[in-house]
């Protein structure tokens, strides 16, 4: 008989990601993510796989820290990252059969957004400039103290850390001259550069506004390829990103809104529509919000990557990645007509794609829940998808995956849909154990996927309730911002109706239900175990609890606050503490497992620090877990062992609450 999912899973899982299409569609790059189990080491390389009849695969780096293979024009070389002998990303390029490899850049701090110009002369990519503090830290005697002076709100970036005065920008290199030339500045992060057809320009979004510190505002520049000329293309839309030149140069397909209410006022996290610019035109919509087109998260951050969106020369149309009602689409816009837009695909969660040169052809990097990490190609006409490798296939030959039910529920207005997990050998005939799971965001959305909670705690025996609650992102706008002022409310009564609506039925022991959630989803199970004493046992990763301090402290910035909260802090106080679960400290009676990484400045390790010694303040039981290391994305954590800790320590902590799952 096959095993369930472990806690450990991750140490024979690899995944594949930064697909690119080679220009004469025959091949395609990519990165596999490893761990090794004997040493902890994680390793990162680039392997190269023909789109033929071939099955064989082709590693072309042993570094263990390649990425973002991206192709020459002429199909011969591939430029990536990597690091120098120094830890700094530079770029590098070989030639697609293996070796020769050259040196690009050498620049003094890390490099990234690699582009190919199309006539193959140069090569744009972004660059972090570093502050006049930051530049000094560089070039000091790394025995001596690095004194750092904030002069920015967002003066700090999860999983980066210290930002200060340090900004992204564009550079050149021109092969001919072999020379790096810097072509934008100023204060503000420029994203990843894109050039037109003709090689002649670049297009980039950039936050250099002078509310960039206190808004999510983004616009969307084009200049020469020297620089000059620089030209602001998105007229007075709030927000913009992802791009996609037309084939003759004269419009630019981007993702954004129009303003600030069309995008759920704090961004693109919230929801975003697929837009044609062209200079000295107004913006043409050509989606709704019935899907949300995938997004960056400028609002978090622009120095996030681009998703890939591609304007196809054979009249296909824009071809974009998109989520709708929980699942995850190849789509494709007609340009000239708004509102015709077709789903290619559905059935997985689509995290990145490439589209090949005649858009006849996409390949995504996907999971599924009986799949994870891999690449697939989709006919963009027919809608066929074929496997592109098969990277874990052992792994789920010999192991049993959770089954999957999705169900929908009316709760206040709202049709709130929920996934249920069932173990591999579930008999509707025993009683099992109930885990609510609740995701982050809050605009955020489960979909169908191979979630490692979900398939863990179903190897241990549990059946698991993951909704979408109010707030949740993909199901259109209102839905949304429905949560917004209102967390801790109608969100909490959409998770704990869709619990109850599984909880009854005859196979769940309704006597023994606990919780788990994570960021927002860390909020939710906090508010919950103050608010209900439904579950016996909570365990709570990287909590917002002290939505006031919370305001001041995180690397969102002031907006999201703002905007989930309706307003500043000092002039909503009272509101902020009322929606706290520090608030509410002294009423749970729940036995609460914090879990926390040191490094997080998404959610401050300082939020759990308060919740903490509240409860044990009351005489609550709680024990609190400071995970090393370890920034906000915990399950991404880059020590292995910290996350089967994380399954470990939470499986143990049901089980000596709420008894043996089995």
């Amino acid at each position: 008989m096959a095993k369930s999912v472990p806690h450990d899973y991750h140490y024979d899982l690899k995944t594949a990601s930064n697909p690119s299409i080679s220009p004469n569609d025959k091949a395609v790059a990519f990165t596999v993510h490893q761990f090794d189990r004997s040493t902890h080491k994680a390793s990162t390389d680039i392997f190269v796989k023909s789109l033929g009849n071939s099955s064989a695969l082709t590693q072309m780096t042993d570094s263990g820290t390649a990425s973002k293979p991206t192709w020459s024009p002429d199909n011969k070389r591939i430029a990536y990252l990597d690091e120098d002998e120094s830890g700094v990303k530079q770029i590098f390029t070989r030639l697609a059969s293996g070796g020769d490899r050259k040196t690009i850049t050498a620049q003094i701090a890390d490099v990234d957004a690699i582009a190919w110009s199309p006539d193959r002369s140069k090569i744009a990519f972004r660059g972090l400039v570093p502050g006049i503090d930051e530049q000094d830290a560089i070039t000091a005697d790394p025995d001596l103290p690095k004194i750092r002076t904030a002069r920015r709100i967002r003066y700090r970036q999860d999983g980066v850390g210290w930002r200060g005065d340090s900004f992204h920008h564009i550079y050149i290199y021109n092969f001919d001259t072999k020379q790096t030339t810097q072509i934008t500045d100023g204060e503000g992060d420029d994203g990843p550069p894109v050039w037109s057809p003709d090689s002649s320009q670049i297009a980039f979004i950039s936050d250099r506004t002078a509310e960039r510190d206190l808004s999510s505002k983004t616009e969307l520049y084009v200049c020469n390829a020297d620089g000059s000329s620089l030209t602001q293309w998105s007229g007075d839309m709030f927000m913009v990103e992802s791009i996609a030149w037309s084939p003759d140069a004269t419009r630019i397909a981007v993702t954004g809104g129009k303003d600030k209410a069309e995008v759920g006022g704090y961004g693109l996290t919230t929801q975003s529509s697929v837009y044609v610019l062209e200079l000295g035109k107004s913006p043409q919509k050509l989606t709704d919000d019935s899907i949300r087109p995938h997004a960056n998260g400028a609002g978090f951050s622009v120095t996030a990557g681009s998703p890939s969106m591609s304007w196809s020369e054979a009249g296909v149309g824009i071809v974009f990645g998109a989520d709708s009602k929980g699942q995850s689409h190849v789509a494709i816009a007609n340009p000239d007509s708004p509102g015709d837009v077709r789903l290619v695909s559905d059935g997985w969660s689509i995290t990145e794609l490439a589209i090949s040169s005649q858009a006849g052809f996409a390949v995504v990097a996907a999971s599924s829940p009986t799949s994870h990490g891999e690449l697939f190609l989709i006919d963009l006409n027919s809608g066929d998808v074929h496997t592109t490798t098969h990277l874990n296939s052992r792994f789920f030959d010999n192991h049993d995956v959770a089954g999957l039910e999705k169900f929908t529920i009316d709760n206040g207005g709202f049709e709130i849909e929920s996934r249920v997990w069932f173990p591999a050998d579930f008999d509707p005939a025993k009683k099992y154990p109930l885990l609510l799971d609740i995701h982050g965001g809050p605009h955020s959305a489960f979909n169908d996927s191979f979630y490692p909670i979900h398939q863990v705690a179903a190897g241990a025996g549990y059946v698991v309730v993951a909704p979408n609650p109010r707030g949740s992102s993909s199901y259109g706008l209102d839905f949304a911002t429905a949560v917004h002022g209102d967390w801790g409310i109608g969100d909490y009564q959409d998770v704990i109706a869709a619990m109850e609506h599984v909880a009854a039925r005859e196979y769940i022991d309704e006597t023994r239900v606990v919780i788990h959630g994570s960021s927002y989803g860390g909020f939710m199970s906090s508010w919950a175990v103050g608010h209900t004493n439904r579950f016996n046992a909570a365990v709570i990763a990287a909590p917002v609890t002290n939505l006031s301090s919370f305001y001041g402290t995180s690397d969102i910035g002031v907006n999201f606050s703002e905007t989930q909260l309706g307003g500043e802090r000092f002039e909503r106080i009272e509101h902020y503490r009322e929606h706290s679960p520090l608030t509410y400290a002294r009423n749970v009676d729940t036995p609460v497992l914090l879990l926390h990484g040191e490094d997080d400045v998404r959610v401050p390790i300082e939020q759990s620090e308060q919740y903490f010694v509240a409860l044990k303040r009351h005489g609550k039981e709680v024990e609190f877990v400071r995970l090393p290391g370890t920034s906000h994305g915990i399950f991404r954590a880059k020590h292995p062992l910290i996350r089967s800790q994380y399954f470990r320590r939470m499986l143990d902590w049901f089980e000596h609450h709420n008894g043996s799952p089995r």
